[in-house]
């Protein structure tokens, strides 16, 4: 488990990554965060290169993982999207969606060092 204070519209908002993150997300929106996160990255990067706008889908998907990873480090934010993403001044996703890819990524390859020493330990 991973935390992070990140600055969002002016407000410091605590993140944490961890191996709940996936079922929680499943849970909430029905989705995969795996494949929705790859395919944020891939937007993001091809965005930041051209200096164009995300879309909107894009967008949404930030706003989800932003959502549940703040609810995971702190669950006694507002139940919904809507009523936390309202307590913001307008944001730049351009700066927080890196720091929440750079918190998930640190997040995965944590598990997957754990992994590897689990199993050089257990003799696999």
């Amino acid at each position: 488990m991973i935390e992070k204070v990140i600055e969002v519209g002016g407000q410091e908002v605590k993140f944490r990554s961890s191996a709940t993150i996936p079922r929680l997300y499943r849970i909430k929106f029905k989705r995969d965060i795996f494949k929705d996160l790859t395919e944020l990255e891939k937007a993001y990067s091809k965005k930041a290169k051209k200096d164009e706008d995300m879309e909107i889908d894009d967008l949404e998907i930030f706003e989800n993982v932003a959502y549940i990873m703040a609810f995971h480090a702190d669950p006694t934010i507002p139940k919904t999207i809507d009523e936390w993403l309202d307590q913001f001044e307008m944001f730049s996703i351009y700066q927080v969606l890196p720091e929440i890819l750079e918190l998930w990524g640190t997040n995965m390859m944590t598990d997957i060092e754990a992994k590897k020493g689990l199993a050089e330990v257990s003799g696999k």
